[in-house]
């Protein structure tokens, strides 16, 4: 025995808490997260294992004569996207990792 733990019901907490983890994983990668650009000219979408599922471009954001702006709008709208999935993978997982040294 570890300091009065039975060995047997630590490992049943742990597979319970690994359960529980796929469950949240999984339903975040379900999820889709709605990234934009400044004035919404580009729209992503993603789910949360991303993989981009949709993107959309107002008709002012593609200037033939300035192709970098419009690079500049997807990247932005990529980045927001990816953030909100970070976000939510934080808030959902974190609570199995905030007492875990280095996590």
């Amino acid at each position: 025995m570890m300091r009065g733990m039975n060995m047997g019901k630590m490992m049943k907490q742990v597979k319970k808490l690994q359960k529980q983890m796929g469950s949240d994983q999984r339903n975040i990668n379900q999820q889709e997260f709605v990234g934009k650009s400044p004035e919404n000219l580009v729209t992503v979408t993603f789910t949360g294992d991303h993989q981009m599922q949709d993107i959309k471009m107002d008709p002012k954001a593609i200037d033939p004569k300035d192709p970098d702006t419009l690079s500049d709008l997807i990247v932005s709208a990529t980045n927001d996207a990816m953030k909100k999935i970070d976000s939510a993978t934080k808030n959902a997982l974190g609570k199995y990792t905030k007492n875990i040294p280095g996590m």
